[in-house]
């Protein structure tokens, strides 16, 4: 999909009054897109914010310029082997909220989260932000959801998402991908 595809999709969802979107992209395309112009775009799609977990804490502040103009938010993400110190940096540099990578591994890969260590890490970044903790990474069912939501102020889900409606189109891909998403929101608001 295209920026300007995924655009368009942003703006016409958020038109039909769904949930905020942030966007989650890399470097490399917004380059080539142009910052300022991806940043009007998310912007004038309605767009809360952007994940782009490629841009080192070191880099931000020539990377993030053209999207904090357009108001968007810029969440940052720590990992399980981020140092506390680095993590209470990203934390402070982050913008929306503070994603905090669940586990190592590629994601999509499907392991029970270790709620004892996500618990114990958001409680460390509570002491450095004010900011929403949002946890995200392999997090796959309903359950996992509903555990990680027990001691996160958000979770995030990606690829299961995807894969609840892989193989389908149009309105069938539409109607999985809300009825899983429907399962996730109810298990974590029980």
């Amino acid at each position: 999909m295209k920026f300007a595809d995924s655009l368009e999709l942003a703006a016409r969802a958020r038109a039909r009054g769904a949930a905020p979107i942030v966007f989650f992209t890399y470097v490399n395309p917004v380059d080539r897109y142009g910052a300022e112009r991806f940043a009007h775009g998310a912007r004038e799609a309605g767009a809360a914010g952007a994940i782009v977990p490629d841009v080192p804490l070191e880099e931000l502040d020539t990377f993030a310029p053209p999207l904090r103009a357009a108001g968007l938010a810029i969440p940052l993400l720590i990992a399980p082997t981020t140092p506390p110190a680095r993590a209470a940096r990203i934390a402070a540099a982050s913008s929306g909220f503070v994603y905090l990578v669940s586990r190592l591994g590629v994601t999509g890969a499907r392991r029970e989260p270790d709620v004892g260590w996500i618990a114990g890490a958001l409680a460390r970044l509570r002491e450095a932000t004010r900011l929403p903790l949002a946890v995200g990474f392999g997090i796959a069912t309903p359950a996992q959801a509903a555990a990680v939501g027990a001691v996160a102020d958000g979770v995030i889900v990606g690829s299961a998402l995807i894969d609840a409606y892989a193989g389908s189109h149009g309105q069938e891909a539409a109607r999985k991908a809300a009825a899983f998403t429907r399962a996730l929101k109810e298990a974590v608001q029980r």
